[in-house]
């Protein structure tokens, strides 16, 4: 699931795979963003099967929670294009900042909007 090109890597080299999350389950994926995101997916969470821990650094945490590996990892992918959305809202030098906060707390209510506890 790591793609550095997008600026994902690894989170602490991979150190923390298969080590209990924060969900206390067991830590499967974990990748964060060069920009200051980062995403988790556990297997075995205390509330699920399956759990995904998101945010962005100073803005935002979310966590949400699956049935099933396959769901998980669809979900897990699609909630990094959105993270890499948001990011490229704060990235917008030229906008005002006002705007670019407004834009960005509209962009995080979707989010989490769109991927429900």
């Amino acid at each position: 699931m790591n793609n550095d090109s997008s600026g994902w890597h690894a989170f602490e080299g991979g150190t923390t795979l298969d080590q209990p999350g924060s969900e206390s389950g067991v830590t499967i994926a974990d990748e964060e963003h060069s920009s200051g995101a980062r995403i988790t997916l556990e297997r075995g969470s205390r509330v699920a099967p399956f759990a995904i821990t998101c945010g962005l650094y100073g803005w935002f945490f979310h966590t949400c929670y699956f049935s099933t590996e396959e769901e998980a990892r669809q979900s897990f992918v699609e909630m990094k294009a959105e993270l890499e959305h948001i990011i490229s809202l704060l990235a917008d030098s030229a906008s005002d900042p006002a705007n670019v906060k407004h834009a960005v707390l509209d962009a995080i209510s979707k989010f989490v909007d769109r991927f429900p506890t």
